[in-house]
């Protein structure tokens, strides 16, 4: 008995590891923390987006991994681009932002 509870334990303890070592994040892949504050940082972005006159946040696509943002998507001016650029650096959380929007 004392033999099959060992097993158990090792096989339980086993199993832990396995399921922590697959929440952690990588350099490929973010942890489930990781995953959360970056859709967070998305939505808060998507939100400066709407809420600002010079930007049309349907034209613009927001992505971000790892606290990294990027921009995304045809815009009608330079001046949107730079606005866009500028509310997504200033919401909190964000490390950079990679712009990749074109004009059309």
């Amino acid at each position: 008995m004392k033999q099959l509870n060992k097993y158990f334990s090792a096989v339980f303890l086993a199993a832990t590891l396995l399921t922590a070592a697959g929440c952690a994040s990588t350099s490929r892949q973010e942890g489930a923390g990781q995953y959360i504050d970056d859709t967070v940082i998305t939505a808060k972005v998507k939100a400066a987006l709407v809420d600002d006159p010079t930007t049309k946040a349907t034209e613009i696509n927001v992505e971000t991994f790892k606290g990294i943002v990027q921009l995304s998507g045809f815009v009608s001016s330079q001046t949107a681009a730079n606005r866009a650029v500028e509310l997504a650096r200033g919401i909190g959380g964000v490390k950079s932002v990679t712009n990749d929007m074109r004009l059309k």
